[in-house]
């Protein structure tokens, strides 16, 4: 009998140990060299394999690598300066070497589709090639961190690198390169805090333990 093309239900102690483990890396230990272009596309394609409503494949990547990643600090520089007149001589540095702090800068931009899918579902897709991609770089031995930070939120950073303001949303950075130091395992939440065997009437446990009250909660999406 041919085995078939697509693997689901089949028992794997490998990736459930893998899964169990997994820790971003911090930026800090991410070194050369990178993936090679091969590598990169395979990642890629194991990155696409998401849930997908409507296949509208509501996402589309940008990879930085090379001198692209010099010119892309700039634009973050440039704009940082603009905003930032009185800026030290360090901020601005840090500005620029944004994209240079991994061999490879992979950005996940979740785009609007027309179609039937909720926009909200379209960004939940993007969210999941972003995480899968982190997973794939991992599963080909290199580390990987999945980053926003300023630039991921600012419209003039967006419509330097080509973004289409209003529609395009960049779920976030995913620096991938070699590791120089393995990560420390940090908390985790609590299951008994966030997991509810529903039933009429139950409380549910919402894990508001985890609030932070510094960070505002995103705007709400329509």
């Amino acid at each position: 009998m041919t085995e078939p093309a697509i693997i689901a239900a089949k028992y794997a102690p490998d990736m459930i140990e893998y899964l169990a483990k997994r820790r971003s890396t911090p930026i800090k230990t991410l070194t050369g060299p990178g993936p090679s272009p091969e590598q990169m596309q395979a990642m890629v394609q194991i990155a696409c394999r998401v849930p997908d409503h409507n296949k509208l494949c509501p996402w589309y990547l940008l990879t930085f690598t090379g001198q692209a990643r010099d010119q892309a600090g700039q634009i973050v520089r440039d704009v940082f300066v603009a905003k930032n007149p009185n800026a030290s001589a360090e901020e601005r540095a840090i500005e620029q070497n944004r994209f240079n702090r991994a061999p490879v800068v992979v950005a996940v931009v979740s785009r609007r589709r027309h179609g039937k899918a909720p926009w909200w579902e379209q960004i939940l897709s993007a969210g999941a090639v972003a995480y899968n991609l982190t997973l794939a770089a991992h599963a080909h031995g290199f580390g990987a961190v999945w980053l926003t930070e300023w630039i991921a939120y600012d419209d003039d950073v967006k419509r330097a690198l080509g973004l289409e303001v209003g529609r395009d949303h960049i779920a976030g950075f995913i620096h991938i390169g070699n590791v120089n130091e393995m990560p420390i395992e940090r908390d985790r939440p609590d299951l008994s805090n966030i997991m509810t065997a529903w039933q009429p009437g139950v409380v549910l446990n919402k894990g508001d333990m985890y609030d932070r009250t510094e960070f505002p909660l995103p705007p709400k999406v329509i």
